[in-house]
């Protein structure tokens, strides 16, 4: 159900962007495509009118779609948060091979339980 949807909503989104780039544009805009430019593909008050009720027809396709997808989502996600989920599942065991070993040597000065139990001989 998921993927004819998605489908839908992806053909929408090209036929969207499609029937926007046909449009002939009427403000000043970037390119200022206010006056010039004849006749084009399609001319006309008619044909202006049709194209806008197309762009809005497929605009409010491409909004259910967004929302039913939104839905689709919400209701496979359910019962599944990140904050809720055990983090214990996640963690592993790190192989003993993999973790560093410290050296054997005793870096650290002698503590009075180290020192000798006899002084040293005075001269």
């Amino acid at each position: 159900m998921e993927n004819v949807v998605l489908t839908i909503h992806l053909i929408l989104a090209l036929l969207l962007i499609g029937i926007v780039l046909l449009q002939r544009s009427e403000g000043g805009g970037l390119l200022g495509g206010g006056g010039g430019g004849g006749g084009g593909v399609m001319s006309g008050r008619a044909a202006a009118n049709a194209m806008t009720k197309l762009t809005w027809i497929f605009a409010a396709a491409f909004i259910a779609t967004s929302i039913t997808l939104t839905v689709i989502s919400a209701q496979k996600s359910q019962g599944n948060s990140v904050v809720d989920q055990d983090l214990t599942d996640s963690r592993t065991e790190v192989p003993a091979d993999l973790v560093p070993s410290l050296p054997d040597t005793n870096l650290l000065p002698p503590t009075p339980s180290d020192a000798p139990a006899t002084p040293p001989p005075a001269e």
